[in-house]
This record gives structure tokens, sequence and C-alpha cells, in this order.
């Protein structure tokens, strides 16, 4: 599974990353996490908001840090 947090890197991305993490860890999968920073890169990803959460190319949230348990339903 691959999941992608996109933004430029401020708090919210960390913490929305630290919470994907989390959640991917909880639920046992195996999982490769990628955070998207570059300008051009998170303007091809699609978010129109940051932070976005992207799981295997499908935009999941955007502008909001979702919580461990919301991104566990996400990944299931």
């Amino acid at each position: 599974m691959k999941i992608q947090v996109v933004g430029p890197g401020c708090r919210n991305c960390q913490k929305l990353a630290a919470n994907a993490e989390a959640a991917a860890q909880e639920l046992g999968v195996e999982y490769e996490l990628e955070k998207i920073t570059e300008t051009d890169a998170i303007l091809a990803s699609g978010v129109m908001m940051t932070p976005g959460l992207i799981v295997d190319g499908e935009i999941k949230s955007t502008g909001k840090v979702a919580a461990p348990d919301e991104i566990k339903a996400m990944l299931q």
C-alpha cells in the first residue's frame, strides 16, 4: 500500500503523516509512506487544499488533519 502525504511540510502535514503511519501500523498493513512537498508535485497530485492524503493513487482527504481512526477506515 502506498500512502502519500501532500503538503509543504508544515506542522499539519507532519501530524497527518504521523497519524497515517500510526493507523497503518495499528492495522498491521505493509505500507510505503511518501511525503510530497515540491510545489509542482503538489499541483500535479490533484490535491487542492493541504494537507492531503492519497492512498494507492486515490485522494482520501484534503484540507484537514485526519485522526488515526479516520485514516484506518480509509486504509481498509
